[in-house]
């Protein structure tokens, strides 16, 4: 049987659950361990740190077993500069270890570490791994990069042996931290394989700009872009996506009725985020009919991620790295814009940057798009939170490095966030696996091909099961 390991907004509020952790010092040879109180952070003035013994919701994390209930594997965990860990090697290594990033977990003060959704893959292939919490959440891609790299010396101490071979994995943001940590540090990598990732950094945020002054120009809604937002901007905004709703035919936590506005709205998104594909309209419906983040739950999701609530500046940036004065927006693909889509480009909010992505590790890191090693990447072509398009953008920097015969991007017939099922994961990871030992490059989806990417059966190749969510043309047999 075909199952699926969502990894979808819930997870930022994993961190909010309130069950019992325990710090366990130094490296250890894990048994089960009993699940106490997280430990102040060494590091980080009112942070805790969640015991990496323990999940979230009290298991206690331990070796692998196999059918039988014999150990596969061993375990270690540890806190290291106010970052948990988490480490575990096959009894049968192949000398491979994989460092995975995991994503968003929200701006709360607890952080803790998990395990990657291919954690039983890895050990039963002979493969390693190793986890950090980072020592910061929020948007903190750099604090994500610096805790992971410190992974590699991590296990070479506690274990006693270096890796032999180096992978980088991650989710989501975990997905910008990857595409980072190859490009900072080259020679310490064979591969990556970043999925749902943020590999268009700053974009993502221009996106979510781009969603919100489209629909307020739309609904012919005056809206704003303070740079230093007032204590009750939020209540502001509120009151004003209240006003713009009705207009669009979108009701927060039901499924839309779209106006003759919200139908150019959705035509908008759509080509911001990857161009004409399939399921679009359900994906669409899907993400507006979706709450949003706490404390606008109340609203529609990409309504809770407008840029201009925190100045632009995602609480970590120097200034606002939003950008919008030279998109023109389209609702068709015609040749020429339409005398609609010429107003609607007069209409709408324009706002000017005021910081940029950071080409070292402070604000939003840079992505170049200049692939040292292999990178393998998946994504779901209905992902509205991180969308399709972070894929494409990726794919134009290296082709303007003259680095795409090192990325492959597989497209998978999801609406979530995440939404990836196990075997769609370790087809991907055992490609990627045999590109770095071969040097064949596996096949992927022609993402900067319009015509591809409109095809009814885009995303078919490499999507292993079928989402409820995901309506379009079933694909070929």
């Amino acid at each position: 049987m075909i199952t699926s390991r969502k990894r979808t907004v819930g997870f930022v509020a994993a961190f909010l659950l309130t069950v019992s952790l325990v710090d366990v010092g130094g490296p250890a040879f894990a048994a089960a361990p009993a699940c106490t109180a997280p430990v102040p952070s060494s590091t980080q003035p009112g942070y805790q740190v969640a015991d990496p013994g323990c999940d979230v919701d009290g298991t206690p994390f331990v070796a692998s077993t196999d059918s039988t209930g014999a150990i596969l594997s061993r375990v270690y965990t540890g806190i290291q500069g106010g970052a948990a860990y988490r480490v575990e090697v096959p009894l049968r290594w192949n000398g491979g270890l994989v460092v995975y990033a995991h994503g968003y977990r929200g701006t709360g003060t607890t952080v803790y570490v998990d395990n990657p959704a291919l954690r039983a893959y890895y050990i039963a292939h002979g493969f390693a791994w190793a986890a950090s919490s980072y020592a910061t959440n929020g948007y903190d891609v750099g604090q994500g990069v610096r805790d992971s790299y410190s992974l590699i010396d991590v296990f070479r101490r506690i274990t006693g042996s270096p890796a032999h071979a180096v992978y980088m994995s991650g989710a989501s943001m975990g997905g910008q931290v990857t595409a980072v940590m190859i490009e900072k540090h080259p020679s310490d990598f064979v591969g990556a394989m970043p999925y749902c990732g943020v590999l268009g950094d700053t974009r993502l945020f221009d996106y979510y700009l781009d969603a919100n002054v489209t629909a307020a120009a739309l609904a012919g809604v005056d809206i704003d872009f303070p740079l230093t937002p007032a204590a009750d901007y939020q209540d502001q905004w509120r009151t004003q996506v209240h006003r713009i709703l009705p207009a669009l035919g979108v009701t927060a936590g039901a499924l839309p009725n779209l106006t003759a506005a919200g139908r150019t709205w959705s035509a908008v998104v759509e080509r911001r985020t990857g161009g004409v594909r399939p399921g679009f309209d359900g994906s669409f419906a899907y993400w507006n009919a979706a709450r949003s983040l706490a404390p606008l739950n109340d609203l529609p999701f990409l309504f809770g991620l407008y840029p201009g609530l925190t100045g632009g500046t995602v609480n970590i940036a120097a200034g606002n790295v939003t950008d919008n004065r030279f998109t023109v927006y389209r609702s068709t693909d015609r040749f020429w814009p339409t005398a609609a889509e010429w107003r609607l480009n007069a209409d709408v909010l324009r706002v000017k940057r005021t910081a940029a992505a950071d080409p070292g590790l402070s604000g939003i890191p840079r992505v170049d798009g200049r692939p040292p090693v292999p990178v393998l990447s998946l994504h779901d072509i209905g992902d509205l939170f991180v969308p399709f398009s972070m894929e494409q953008i990726y794919a134009r920097r290296a082709a303007a490095h003259g680095r795409s015969p090192l990325f492959v991007s597989r497209a998978v017939r999801g609406v979530g966030h995440c939404d990836f099922t196990q075997p769609e994961l370790q087809m991907g990871f055992d490609d990627l696996v045999n590109w770095v030992r071969t040097g064949r490059r596996p096949g992927g989806d022609a993402i900067l091909d319009r015509r591809a990417v409109a095809d009814p059966a885009f995303g078919c190749r490499y999507t292993v099961g079928v989402r409820a969510a995901f309506v379009a043309p079933a694909c070929p047999a």
